[in-house]
């Protein structure tokens, strides 16, 4: 039977959300092994001016624990 640990993380990007969980998979794989999924639970984005200059996300990450 595998043990699993969930973590939130927050994580952003000046591209896309879909860019910003990629940060916040790849930042977490530095010191985390064995992750299993990500679920994004929050999204946001800053405005400046008239465009969007950061997107933001809330993510879950699932990991295995040995």
């Amino acid at each position: 039977m595998a043990i699993l640990k969930v973590i939130e993380l927050l994580a952003s990007s000046n591209k896309s959300w879909e860019q910003a969980t990629a940060n916040a998979v790849k930042e977490a794989s530095r010191t985390i092994k064995n992750i299993r999924s990500v679920y994004v639970n929050e999204q946001s984005a800053v405005v400046t001016g008239d465009t969007v200059s950061e997107f933001r996300v809330n993510v879950k990450i699932t990991f295995e624990v040995k």
